[in-house]
C-alpha cells in the first residue's frame, strides 16, 4: 500500500512537472486572409510542438497597430509574438522594442539551417536589419498592382495595356460602371488610416507628382500636385465607386472584386492569390492583372512595397516558444503547407522566397500574375519614390516615428472630402496645418 501511495506521489509529481513545461505564447495578427489561414493551421503547430500552447489575438489593420504598439512600447508584454509592418521594424528595433533574431538563429543551428535565411529575397530581408541584426522575419511581402475583371472588360470593349494611366483607368471606369446590375467602374481603399487610404493615396500623389516634404521638411500637402490628386481621386470614386466607399478597405474592397462587383481594384500584390483561389473568389477565370497606374507627374512611386513580419517583443517572457513559431511560420515547410491544405500553390503566402518563385507549382498555379509581382517588388524603390528629392525613405508612407499618428489624420481629412463632408480644399488645409506640426514639434525643420 505504501509502493503504491509513493508510485502515486511520484506520478503527480512527474504530471505537474510536464504541466509547469507546458508554455502558452499569445500572438497577435492582422485579420488578412493569409493570417486567418495561419491560425487555421495551428493544430500543424502543435504537433510539432505539442508542450506550446497558442492564443490568438486577430484584429482588423488600424486596431492591430494601436493595440500592439502601445504593447510594445509600454513593455506590458501582452504578446509573445507580434505581427509589425516594414515601417515598424527599424523604428521600433532602434527603440529597443524587439528581440534581435540573428543570436536565436546562431543559438539554434538547427532551426538556423534548415529555415535557411539565404532564401529570404535579399531586400526583402535587408529592409527588416538593423545595424546588422535581422528583427523580424516575412511572413509576405507584397508591392502593388492592377486588378481587373476581363468579362467586364471584354463586354465595354475594352483592352487593359500592362501599363495602365490613371486617364485610362478613369475612363475604363467610367465605361463598366453599372450600379444599377451592382457593378461599379472601381474599387479603392477609402477607410481612413495611414495603412489603408492614406498608403494608397500616397502612391497616388507620387505619380501626381507630389510629395509628403521637401528637402527642407516644409510641407507640400497644400501643393497642386496634391490637390489635383485629390480632386481625381474624388471625382473618380464618386463617379465610379461603390457607395460607402469610406467603409472600405483592403479587406473588404477584396470581397467585392472577388464577388464581381468591381471592374478594377488597385492594391496589394497579395490579393492576387487571393483572387486566383476558387474557394473564395468567383471571378478565378475572369480575373486580370496589370502594373499600377502611372500619372501625369511620373513614373515613379505608382506601387508601393510592404511586408508583413513576425516580430518577437522584448517585453516576452517565453522567447524560445515564441522564436519556434515565428520560425515555422514563415518556413519553407509552412508555405508547402498551405498549398497543400488549400490545394493551390497560387494561394501561399507571396513575397518573401526565392524558392517560392522557382517552384514549378508555383510557376504552374501563379503564372499570371507571379512575374509582374516580382517586378513590382524588386522595383519599389523607397529612397526615390517621387518625383523631387525628399529627405525621407518610403514609398507609401514617410519613415518617421510621427508618421502613424499623422498618417491616419490625414486619412481621416481625405476620407471627409470622399465623403462630402468636406471640400478638396479643406481637407488639404486640415492635413498640411498636421504635417506642418509633425516637421515643426519633431524639430525636423532646421
Amino acid at each position: 500500500m505504501k509502493r503504491f501511495a509513493v508510485l502515486t506521489a511520484a506520478l503527480a509529481v512527474a504530471q505537474l512537472g510536464l504541466t509547469q513545461a507546458a508554455t502558452t505564447i499569445t500572438i497577435a495578427t492582422v485579420n488578412n486572409p493569409d493570417m486567418v489561414t495561419m491560425q487555421k493551421l495551428t493544430p500543424e503547430f502543435n504537433k510539432k510542438y505539442p508542450d506550446i500552447t497558442v492564443k490568438w489575438v486577430v484584429l482588423p489593420e488600424n486596431e492591430l497597430r494601436q493595440k500592439v504598439t502601445l504593447d510594445v512600447a509600454s513593455g506590458a508584454g501582452s504578446f509573445d509574438v507580434a505581427t509589425v509592418g516594414a515601417y515598424e521594424v527599424p523604428i521600433w528595433a532602434k527603440n529597443g522594442w524587439l528581440t534581435p533574431l540573428t543570436p536565436l538563429f546562431t543559438k539554434d543551428a538547427a532551426v538556423g539551417k534548415a529555415y535557411n535565411l539565404n532564401d529570404i529575397i535579399p531586400g526583402v530581408r535587408n529592409a527588416l536589419t538593423v545595424g546588422g541584426q535581422l528583427y523580424a522575419v516575412p511572413f509576405y511581402a507584397e508591392s502593388s498592382m492592377t486588378f481587373y475583371n476581363k468579362d467586364l472588360f471584354k463586354k465595354a470593349g475594352l483592352t487593359m495595356p500592362v501599363q495602365p494611366t490613371w486617364t485610362q483607368v478613369q475612363g475604363f471606369a467610367a465605361k463598366i460602371n453599372d450600379p444599377k446590375n451592382g457593378v461599379y467602374g472601381i474599387c479603392l481603399r477609402g477607410l481612413p488610416g495611414w495603412g489603408e487610404n492614406a498608403a494608397f493615396f500616397t502612391t497616388l500623389v507620387n505619380t501626381f507628382g507630389g510629395r509628403w516634404y521637401d528637402n527642407n521638411w516644409k510641407a507640400q500637402l497644400d501643393s497642386p500636385a496634391w490637390k489635383s490628386a485629390l480632386n481625381f481621386y474624388v471625382e473618380l470614386m464618386k463617379k465610379s465607386g461603390p457607395p460607402g466607399a469610406t467603409s472600405n478597405g483592403f479587406t473588404e474592397n477584396l470581397t467585392l472584386m472577388s464577388q464581381g462587383k468591381c471592374g478594377m481594384w488597385v492594391d496589394a500584390t497579395v490579393a492576387a492569390g487571393f483572387l486566383s483561389d476558387p474557394t473564395s473568389s468567383k471571378i478565378v477565370n475572369s480575373v486580370g492583372f496589370a502594373n499600377a497606374p502611372v500619372g501625369p507627374g511620373t513614373t515613379r512611386g505608382n506601387h508601393w512595397y510592404w511586408s508583413w513580419n513576425l516580430a518577437i517583443p522584448k517585453s516576452t517572457k517565453q522567447e524560445d516558444s515564441a522564436f519556434k513559431f515565428l520560425t515555422w511560420a514563415t518556413s519553407q515547410e509552412y508555405i508547402a503547407l498551405v498549398a497543400k491544405t488549400k490545394g493551390n500553390w497560387a494561394s501561399v503566402p507571396p513575397g518573401t522566397r526565392t524558392s517560392t518563385y522557382t517552384n514549378p507549382d508555383y510557376k504552374k498555379a501563379a503564372g499570371a500574375f507571379s512575374s509582374l509581382v516580382q517586378g513590382a517588388i524588386n522595383t519599389a524603390d523607397v529612397k526615390k519614390a517621387t518625383k523631387d528629392p525628399v529627405p525621407y525613405t518610403g514609398i507609401q508612407f514617410v519613415a518617421i516615428p510621427e508618421f502613424q499618428a499623422l498618417g491616419t489624420q490625414v486619412g481621416q481629412y481625405i476620407a471627409g472630402a470622399l465623403s462630402g463632408q468636406t471640400t478638396v480644399d479643406q481637407a488639404l488645409t486640415q492635413a498640411q496645418a498636421a504635417a506642418t506640426k509633425v516637421a515643426v514639434d519633431g524639430k525636423y525643420q532646421k
